[in-house]
């Protein structure tokens, strides 16, 4: 099944850089069925992140074909995809866009993640646009049954680590899709 990514934005107040109280409103993707689960599950996990009151101003469905969590990375990044293919029957090239939500540091490390991420696709492709995305963090599903709390704590690990050296760089795709997948 088709994972249905909802992006939920969420006002609250925050302390700011100079220690006031600010009024804000941030969005984060959560994974759910439908618009009513979506709201349960932003509700559960900002509980667990904000003590005082806090407001859900929207919930719409995000256009991401993947979300890819990457090592070592802090921030959200949307990377625009163009599959190439050719028509045979009417000679023409045709492109279908896909948007993939990568995380990396910065708008290079986005692009090399997400080459990192498509090296496998059979056909052509082009990457016209990587752009940071305001998405603050990202909220998998996973039931709770045997095995998919193993995949929980191997997406969080994956997602929030801060490794200092590079010897997972090539192992990284195969475990975030194992821990996603299985």
């Amino acid at each position: 099944m088709s994972a249905t990514w909802y992006e939920c934005k969420v006002k609250y107040r925050k302390l700011d850089d100079t220690g006031k109280q600010k009024v804000v409103t941030e969005p984060y993707l959560v994974d759910a069925l439908s618009y009513t689960e979506a709201e349960r599950r932003i509700n559960e996990e900002m509980s667990a992140f904000i003590s005082e009151e806090f407001k859900i101003t929207t919930i719409n469905i995000a256009n991401y074909a993947e979300i890819h969590p990457f090592e070592n990375a802090d921030r959200w990044f949307k990377s625009k995809v163009s599959l190439l293919a050719y028509d045979e029957e009417s000679g023409k090239e045709r492109k279908t866009t896909l948007s993939l939500l990568v995380q990396a540091n910065d708008v290079k490390e986005a692009f090399d993640n997400t080459i990192r991420v498509m090296k496998n696709t059979m056909g052509d492709y082009t990457i016209p646009a990587v752009s940071e995305s305001p998405i603050m963090d990202v909220f998998p599903y996973f039931s709770g049954e045997e095995g998919d709390s193993e995949k929980l704590e191997r997406f969080n690990s994956l997602k929030n680590s801060k490794q200092e050296t590079d010897q997972w760089a090539e192992n990284e795709e195969a475990a975030l899709v194992d821990a996603l997948e299985a």
